[in-house]
């Protein structure tokens, strides 16, 4: 399953609902403030780290250059286009967007 998450985690538990709930083996994809998680510094990247070794871990990279952050990525993080956004939705039988 594509999990796509779109919220800060500073400012929604959104990340951490999905890390909680979802199902091994999936794909995480970070976009819009969710790529602040995938930042070293920020108090989520613990989480996102551990989190690896259940999911593949990617980001959408306009958002990240847009807030700046492109030179901050954890290691293990994928970036991704908009073209790579619609590759792993048809990849995965099912996309599921958390709040």
């Amino acid at each position: 399953m594509l999990h796509i998450i779109n919220k800060s985690p500073q400012e929604r538990n959104s990340l951490e609902s999905c890390l909680r709930v979802a199902q091994d083996g999936g794909t995480l994809l970070l976009i819009e403030d969710a790529v602040y998680a995938a930042t070293r510094g920020n108090a989520a990247a613990a989480k996102l780290r551990e989190a690896q070794s259940r999911f593949k871990v990617c980001v959408l990279q306009a958002d990240l250059e847009a807030r700046g952050m492109a030179d901050h990525l954890i290691d293990g993080v994928t970036t991704v286009d908009y073209g790579g956004f619609v590759d792993l939705a048809a990849q995965h039988k099912n996309c599921q967007s958390w709040l």
